[in-house]
């Protein structure tokens, strides 16, 4: 257990609302907002690299990212300051997520959360269940 507002070693603090600001959403990665969201949140608990990214995402969204796919992304996210490269005493390069990465991706998160509750709201009055 963490102190409140606190953080466990190896994870990011919690985003100040002034970060998160600055972040922005993930949005402006375009098209990669998706495998973005997916590899962020892969990266919340902890650095990994590809492979065990590949893996963890498919055990928790069921989505396969291709290699391209996650590749690019990831070096789209580093580019933005979302994720830093980890130091490897071998040849995989794992990755962790920055403050900025937790910031936009906590933002992207709730925006999403909204979606989905109206979405199910008005599923849950729809007729087109019937």
């Amino acid at each position: 257990m963490t102190p409140a507002g606190g953080s466990s070693p190896g994870r990011p603090a919690p985003p100040s609302r002034a970060a998160v600001d600055e972040a922005g959403a993930l949005e402006t990665l375009g098209r990669s907002s998706g495998p973005a969201s997916l590899i962020l949140s892969s990266l919340a608990d902890g650095a990994k690299h590809g492979y065990a990214l590949t893996k963890d995402i498919e055990a928790f969204a069921g989505v396969r990212l291709a290699p391209g796919t996650l590749y690019e992304a990831l070096s789209r996210l580093e580019a933005h300051g979302m994720i830093q490269a980890v130091e490897s005493h071998d040849r995989r390069r794992p990755y962790r997520l920055t403050a900025t990465g937790a910031a936009a991706l906590s933002t992207y998160l709730e925006t999403q959360r909204k979606v989905a509750d109206v979405g199910l709201r008005r599923l849950a009055g729809s007729s087109a269940w019937t």
